[in-house]
């Protein structure tokens, strides 16, 4: 983020809120409402390359930290040998994929590597997808007799639940460890899993020609076509980029988390795989209907959160599964046929349509897998433009400042003529790679994951634990977090929501009111939305 944040205690977190409060009360918005630079201007450009710079804040942070990748690359060694040795253990279920053939791919911040044990629990778990394929994933909760760390409150189960699912482009579980994490400790359980073909997931099927004889062994369709609808090859899940792929493993995924013993998952194709029959804290789990629930129809106390094309996915099936109660999209929440073909990682096409149909959170970012200049950024954060009709180059217009509606216009403008409740986030100077947790390897903001995990715990506590104060969080000028610092130490740390937000992208929500009204505002700190 561009400003700088505060570690307090208590005591002095208490305070200083207090003063911050008092003084953003008393002075509105009086930077954000002012106006900013003109585009094209030397001032306009400065504040573009600054911006651009700041996208770099997290991995020249590690960098710049002697003690990071001594203890990162000891994390990712025994991360990679206890890869290796899965696999050696199961040689007839090879998951051939990046995070398993190379050490550190999937290693995430080692200032987090005591969480389990310490902060929380987590159970890594087994099961097979419907075309019999090993699908690999942990599940996380507090520990017994916690307390919330923001409130000190005691989290009494049973509990809500949320289920992360990764992006493509070999994304695996471990790199969205930090957000299960951080809702686990304010009372969560929550699962992430790898997608077939993906971490360390099982790359083939079970469920061809060798199925009826030796389900042990991976066998596809060969040479016939595709047997499941939605797959492009007759291996299904294979590539692990397509669409109907990533549904069938969130599916499978779902299913297994709501599973218990007087339930179990029926694990198809398992064969002498070792599996997990039900989840293993099934028990710490709320399993009763939720008659709070602001969707009719839609009691089960689970959320669903993607990134990338874990969000397109998470955007389609909300409007399909009645077992997910809330949506979090993170980059992006995806709506129109234009967003969901501009993500180009995926391949194939969703089976339908994607219908709004419960409260839906989006956090989304102003670049792609790197920053670009203002003048580039009119069209989509994934497809830097200029370009004119034929795929021809056209010459930047450099008084033209970018679209202020653009990440409005992915899939927040549809949940807002369906009547849904919707908040659209776009932090300032972040990346496509805020959300994970990955190696000092591509930009991401320093504090872009703090910001989106603020909002995720504060959209959940509204509409899974219906917390009458989630609203004012949503709401509030200041966002407060609680993480490692590069001592490993867990602080409060404290920063201005308004000077950490995108001032060429316009960030909004729309809330519907007990009384029939709406409580909206589309366009927090004046982009120009109206």
């Amino acid at each position: 983020m561009i400003t700088a944040k505060l570690a307090l205690g208590k005591p002095a977190l208490a305070a200083a809120v207090l003063v911050a409060a008092t003084l953003l009360v008393s002075q509105p918005a009086l930077a954000a409402a002012l106006p900013g630079p003109t585009p094209g201007s030397p001032a306009y450009m400065e504040r573009d390359v600054a911006n651009m710079e700041a996208a770099f804040g997290r991995p020249l942070s590690q960098l710049e930290d002697p003690a990071y990748f001594p203890t990162f690359w000891e994390g990712a060694l025994a991360l990679y040998a206890g890869q290796a040795a899965t696999q050696a253990q199961n040689p007839a279920r090879p998951a051939l994929t990046v995070g398993s053939l190379v050490p550190g791919f999937s290693a995430g911040d080692p200032d987090r590597a005591q969480w389990a044990g310490t902060r929380g629990q987590e159970v890594s778990v087994v099961f097979t997808a419907a075309d019999g394929a090993s699908l690999r994933g942990s599940v996380f909760a507090p520990l017994p007799g916690a307390r919330d760390p923001y409130t000190g409150a005691l989290l009494r189960g049973p509990l809500p639940g949320a289920v992360i699912v990764p992006g493509s482009i070999q994304a695996a579980r471990n790199e969205y460890d930090w957000l299960a994490e951080d809702l686990a400790e304010r009372g969560y359980v929550v699962m992430d899993f790898d997608v077939q073909g993906q971490g360390q997931s099982e790359t083939l099927p079970h469920d061809g020609s060798l199925a009826a004889t030796d389900p042990d062994l991976p066998s596809c369709n060969l040479p016939t076509a595709p047997k499941d609808p939605g797959q492009d090859t007759a291996c299904d899940g294979f590539p692990s980029e397509q669409d109907q792929n990533f549904i069938d493993s969130t599916e499978a995924a779902i299913t297994f988390f709501l599973s218990s013993p007087s339930a179990p998952y029926a694990d198809p194709d398992a064969g002498a795989l070792d599996v997990n029959r039900y989840n293993p804290l099934w028990a710490m789990f709320d399993h009763s209907p939720d008659t709070s629930t602001v969707t009719p129809g839609r009691t089960t106390r689970l959320a669903l959160i993607g990134h990338s094309t874990g969000a397109v996915i998470a955007s389609y099936l909300q409007g399909v599964d009645p077992r997910i109660e809330a949506v979090v999209a993170l980059d992006k929440l995806t709506a129109t046929p234009d967003a969901i073909s501009d993500d180009q990682a995926e391949t194939g096409s969703l089976p339908g349509p994607v219908v709004p149909k419960v409260p839906a959170l989006a956090i989304q970012s102003e670049y792609g897998f790197e920053p670009q200049p203002y003048f580039e950024a009119g069209c989509s954060s994934f497809e830097p433009c200029p370009a004119a009709p034929g795929g021809t180059l056209a010459a930047p217009d450099l008084d033209k400042a970018p679209n202020p509606a653009r990440e409005e216009e992915t899939g927040f403008d549809t949940w807002l003529t369906a009547g849904v409740d919707s908040m659209v986030i776009v932090p300032r100077a972040s990346t496509h790679l805020i959300y994970t947790d990955s190696p000092p390897v591509l930009p991401a903001t320093i504090d872009g994951m703090e910001m989106a995990s603020y909002y995720v715990q504060a959209w959940l506590d509204k509409y899974l634990k219906h917390d009458p104060g989630a609203g004012n969080a949503l709401l509030s000028p200041l966002i407060h977090y609680i993480g490692p610092d590069q001592d490993g130490r867990w602080v409060m740390q404290t920063f201005n929501r308004d000077d950490n937000l995108s001032f060429y992208f316009c960030s909004g929500y729309e809330f519907n009111l007990p009384n029939g009204k709406k409580f909206a505002n589309l366009d927090i700190i004046h982009d120009g939305c109206g």
